[in-house]
């Protein structure tokens, strides 16, 4: 099983907003998430806006596809996209890019 980490930064302005959109996600995105190999997901919000992403898959670039394949993505990914800074013109689901794993203890 593959580990991922990755960061993202949320406005700072729509912080709050963030939390309350992630304290109901559609149960379409959910399923989505599940059955395109998104296990053991988390996210984490600091208050100034870094965002910390962690997963578990089999091969995080097929999962992502998988999931870039779904409509339930595409319209979440609408939807979010102006919550974050940086993307250069990406989808919040391809800024994210994987830190490197340095340290592991099973």
């Amino acid at each position: 099983m593959q580990r991922v980490c990755f960061l993202l930064k949320v406005r700072e302005d729509r912080v709050a907003e963030y939390r309350e959109r992630h304290a109901d996600v559609w149960p379409g995105m959910l399923a989505a998430l599940s059955e395109s190999g998104w296990h053991n997901y988390s996210l984490f919000l600091r208050e100034d806006g870094l965002l910390v992403g962690y997963l578990e898959t089999e091969d995080f670039e097929a999962a992502r596809a998988a999931m870039a394949a779904t409509s339930v993505n595409e319209r979440w990914q609408a939807e979010m996209g102006g919550f974050f800074e940086a993307l250069d013109g990406a989808a919040p689901d391809e800024a994210m890019t994987p830190l490197t794993e340095v340290f592991h203890l099973a």
